[in-house]
């Protein structure tokens, strides 16, 4: 009988998709606390605040969208081919070569539902186990065309399985359950600095290269990711890093992923200098969420054209084409490039307001309470990086306690992912959302603080 289905009769993909994974439990978590627990204080999660600004921007658009009718039904009525709305596209790539000088098409870009959506579709083409040349030959006819593009095509070089470097760990939650293989990942452990000295209670993360460079010669690498700003820290790397990881990527012909999110070149919450950057062997994400349009699930991906046309023709399998009210909102201020504006005009100042006010809030309720902690430098995104130094249980316990207390962050455990040994440091860490109002962030650091030092030595 269907309803008397258990777990133990789905098959090996069907059980990794519906295990109880981190990204779950927290999109679990934050649908509960929006709908049925509404006294939840929501320290965790990745949604955007509600921006007055680009609110009343969305709500104007979609007055003229309403009053124009055959605009309102191409965009409800009409399937966009599996690539994506073709004058978004064109649109897009006009805007970024104009603006940048890179050289791209339309060819070079495909739409996804969400970023969410990319990062699996990518994952699995480009990790995993691999075609040999000899499979790809019996399958094609012939071995795909090896030169600029040899790691961008789907044969290998003979290695089996490919993995995932994930070069400055701890990463994005949302990366852990992507690949459909068991151990597609490996990540490097960071550097950690004391900018101002460790009284400051400031740290940064650092990429640390040699470890980078020793994934690269050590092991099948299909592609090297990073989020830009950081997802869980709010760490940027710098235009050097940046560059240095596009050359080993480069030079170990893989291509070099940025997550760029909440990034450059939009929506631009970076509260640090960071140059876009693009090459024929990099793939970039980019995303209409953290602008303000999570509800759209609006992720869109540059990358050299096999990839681009491998995405349009996994989204054909998976979802025959992409959602276009995200794209039809947007279009005229792609058009005229306002959109590379959102970011340094109305976001940045918005949530670095917010970061300086929450920072401030930690440095007083957590020295009051006699914990010691730390917090990694905020230079984007919307998170802080909590580092409770004399923890004695971890975060992923501590999150139970505060969840029963009614405050939701999200544990470190999870993020740490594709390491090849356990680090203390994994246990001591927490994810803070702070771009809820101030009397939330207050009231939740304090019931944080407040149990962190019940658990510490």
């Amino acid at each position: 009988m269907l309803d008397a289905l258990t777990q133990s009769q789905f098959s090996q993909i069907g059980r990794k998709l519906t295990a109880r994974t981190g990204i779950l439990e927290l999109m679990d978590d934050l649908g509960r606390a929006m709908t049925i627990e509404p006294d939840m204080l929501m320290l965790g999660g990745g949604n955007p605040a509600a921006v007055p600004a680009m609110q009343k921007l969305y709500r104007e658009r979609m007055t003229q969208l309403l009053a124009d009718g055959p605009a309102f039904d191409r965009m409800l009525v009409n399937y966009d081919p599996p690539r994506g709305n073709p004058r978004f596209l064109e649109a897009l790539a006009d805007l970024l070569r104009r603006t940048y000088g890179w050289d791209i098409t339309p060819r070079n870009m495909a739409i996804t539902n969400g970023g969410q959506s990319a990062f699996f579709m990518l994952f699995n083409l480009l990790s995993g186990t691999m075609e040999t040349s000899e499979t790809s030959r019996d399958r094609q006819g012939a071995v795909p065309a090896r030169g600029a593009d040899r790691s961008l095509t789907v044969a290998a070089r003979g290695e089996p399985r490919r993995k995932i470097l994930l070069p400055l760990c701890p990463e994005y939650i949302g990366y852990a359950d992507q690949g459909m293989e068991e151990d597609q990942f490996i990540a490097c452990q960071p550097k950690i600095t004391w900018p101002a000295g460790e009284a400051g209670h400031v740290f940064k993360y650092h990429i640390d290269f040699a470890a980078v460079e020793a994934a690269l010669k050590n092991e099948a690498i299909g592609a090297i990711v990073a989020s830009r700003p950081t997802n869980p820290t709010g760490n940027v790397l710098d235009d050097d890093e940046v560059a240095r990881l596009s050359k080993l990527a480069h030079e170990h012909e893989v291509p070099l992923i940025l997550d760029n999110a909440y990034g450059a070149p939009f929506p631009g919450v970076i509260f640090t200098q960071a140059t876009p950057h693009w090459a024929p062997h990099i793939i970039l994400t980019l995303s209409l969420s953290k602008l303000g349009l999570p509800g759209t699930r609006t992720g869109i991906v540059i990358a050299p054209e096999p990839i681009a046309l491998a995405i349009a023709s996994m989204t054909a399998i998976v979802g025959l084409a992409n959602g276009t009210i995200g794209q039809q909102l947007v279009m005229p201020w792609v058009e005229s490039g306002e959109i590379l504006q959102f970011g340094p005009r109305i976001l940045r100042p918005f949530y670095e307001e917010k970061s300086q006010q929450a920072i401030a809030l930690a440095r007083d309720i957590f020295n009051k309470a006699g914990v010691n902690w730390a917090m990694h430098a905020s230079e984007g995104a919307f998170f802080h990086w909590l580092w409770l130094r004399d923890l004695m249980i971890p975060t992923r316990e501590l999150y139970e306690r505060l969840k029963a207390r009614k405050v939701l962050i999200v544990p470190g455990e999870y993020f740490f992912f594709g390491l090849g040994e356990d680090w203390p440091h994994r246990h001591e860490c927490l994810r803070v959302n702070f771009s809820q109002p101030e009397a939330v962030v207050r009231e939740g650091l304090t019931i944080i603080a407040d149990e962190a030092r019940k658990a510490m030595k």
